[in-house]
Parts: structure tokens; C-alpha cells; sequence
């Protein structure tokens, strides 16, 4: 029995009662047929006057001020609405360039972190050098909009540099990866070093479904079939992963989270959640595509 409906209709259920605007937004964009300028309205309410995100974007990160990480995640979500302005682009680097490492990269997040409202392992947070999480993700998105910025260029060669020399890795940095090597230029160069890592990703992702705790799945970063990430798993291990994340929607239907902290933080970030594993359900053939409207009263209004 066909019970992609049920899955849907619970999930709206679930955002319509519990998630953010900007989530409320993102699922009725993508699954009500609403236009995105109403989510990148709500986004453009977390930028800063530097060029950079913050505003509780990232609810791990309460802060008014820019983090790096908070600007991954708003450039991601700009590309998940389908454009990313150039406008915005090049103000997120022009703040990424003030914050910038000698060495071309930038920390997650910044020392600042430690005087904001934040998740503990943020607030306990003491290493500020550059990362491949966030600098190659912003990179990559930057190289897949064709986003021009001298910025993007010194990310770029920051980010070969260091994932040549890469010897081991964890899940957040190995998605950070992917997502630069799908979108860099000299695609025979990444190809051979996404080979190269291949085994160690394989190590840190746990490919067991029933997988408990903090674990990552394939489906973290091979949120779409034709992801470059896809190519690290198999067919089964990917359907395998695809019917459990159907079966852990909850009741209520939403997802639940890996990492609690606390109920305000937890009840946005498990919003943002639900409507990102909808979208990976969809993108795999697991939920009708596309899908029409089903209630029209749960999508917010321009005053919600």
C-alpha cells in the first residue's frame, strides 16, 4: 500500500504546528507550489549589515552577530530555493573576507561564539583556524552559481591544499568535501580525489540503518540521487537508508533529532529538519513529485 500520502500529510501537519516561518516557507515552495521569494524574504531577516548570517539561522547558533557557519547554511538554503543573487553572494564574501584566515579558509564559528547563547559544543568551542566546514562548502556553492570573488578563489586553493592532504576525516568535513568537489572546475581532479577519500568516508558514515546516536548516514550527504556524494554508496545502501528514514518519522509527524539541546533550539531545528528529509524522500522517488496542494490554510500568510 502506497503510504507516501500518509507521510506527507503528517509532515505538513507537523510544520503547520510547529516549525519557524522560514520552514513553513521552505515547505510551501517545495510541496505547495508557492513561489520562494516569501522564504527568501524570512532569510534575508537573519543577514547582517557585514554581508554575513546569524539571528538564530543556524537555532545552535542564538547570537545577533555573523558566524561562517550560519552563511554556509543560508547559501545552501538560498540554492535549495533555487537561486543564489549574486548580490548576496559577493556581500557574504565580502564579511568572509573580514574574517578569513591567512591561509585562505575560515573557522566554523568565532570567538565571539563564547558570549552568545549557543549550543554547548559551541560555547566550549576554542579552535578558530580555518576548516574545511564551512570554507568548502561556501566555495563550492559559490563555483556551482558562478559566483566570481576573489574570496571564492583563495577558498578554493585553501581548500585543495587541504584536502590533498587529507588522512582522515568526520561526517560534517566529508559533506563540506563533497560538495566542493562536485562543483569545482577541474572536475578530473576532484573525481580523483573524492576516489582517494572514498574509503575513509565510507569509515565515518555509518552505513548500518539502525545506526543510534550523533551518526551521519549516506543520506547526509547524498541528499539527491545525482549528488557527486551518491557515487560513494551502493544501491542497497542507499534503498536500505531510504526506509529507514521513512520509518523514523514520528507520530507527530516530524523527524526526530540525533543531538538534543534544548526545547526552543530543538523545536526549530527538528522544522528544518522534517522539511529537509521531505525534500531527500522526495528527490529519491519515495514521495509524489510533484505534489499539490493539500491544505491551504497551513501555508503562513504574509502577516504570519
Amino acid at each position: 500500500m502506497d503510504t507516501s500520502w500518509d507521510t506527507l500529510h503528517a509532515a505538513e501537519h507537523f510544520v503547520a504546528r510547529n516549525a519557524r516561518l522560514l520552514d513553513r516557507y521552505r515547505y510551501a515552495h517545495h510541496f505547495q507550489s508557492e513561489p520562494p521569494h516569501a522564504a527568501r524574504a524570512v532569510l534575508d531577516a537573519h543577514r547582517n549589515v557585514d554581508g554575513g548570517y546569524g539571528n538564530a539561522l543556524d537555532p545552535e547558533l542564538r547570537g545577533h552577530g555573523s558566524q561562517p557557519l550560519a552563511t554556509a547554511l543560508a547559501l545552501r538554503l538560498l540554492d535549495e530555493l533555487g537561486a543564489l543573487p549574486a548580490d548576496t553572494a559577493r556581500a557574504a564574501c565580502r564579511y568572509l573576507t573580514s574574517v578569513t584566515r591567512p591561509d585562505g579558509g575560515v573557522p566554523p564559528v568565532l570567538p565571539a561564539v563564547r558570549h552568545t547563547e549557543a549550543a554547548p559544543w559551541w560555547r566550549e568551542h576554542r579552535d578558530f583556524a580555518s576548516a574545511l566546514n564551512p570554507t568548502a562548502t561556501i566555495a563550492g556553492l559559490l563555483h556551482k552559481h558562478r559566483v566570481t570573488d576573489p574570496w571564492r578563489d583563495r577558498a578554493s586553493a585553501f581548500c585543495w591544499s587541504r584536502i590533498s592532504a587529507l588522512n582522515w576525516t568526520d561526517p560534517e568535513e566529508a559533506d563540506a568535501v563533497c560538495t566542493f568537489l562536485q562543483y569545482a572546475p577541474d572536475q578530473e581532479r576532484a573525481r580523483a580525489e573524492l576516489a582517494r577519500l572514498a574509503p575513509m568516508i565510507r569509515a565515518v558514515v555509518p552505513l548500518d540503518p539502525a545506526a543510534q546516536g550523533r551518526a551521519h548516514t549516506p543520506l547526509d550527504l547524498a541528499r539527491r540521487p545525482d549528488d557527486l556524494a551518491r557515487t560513494l554508496f551502493t544501491d542497497a545502501e542507499i534503498d536500505a537508508h531510504l526506509d529507514a528514514l521513512q520509518a523514523a518519522q514520528q507520530p507527530d509527524g516530524g523527524w526526530p533529532l540525533r543531538r538534543p539541546w534544548a526545547a526552543g533550539p530543538d523545536a526549530e531545528r527538528r522544522g528544518a529538519l522534517t522539511v529537509s528529509r521531505l525534500l531527500t524522500l522526495r528527490a529519491y522517488g519515495r514521495l509524489p513529485q510533484p505534489a499539490p496542494r493539500m491544505l491551504s490554510r497551513s501555508a503562513p500568510t504574509a502577516g504570519a
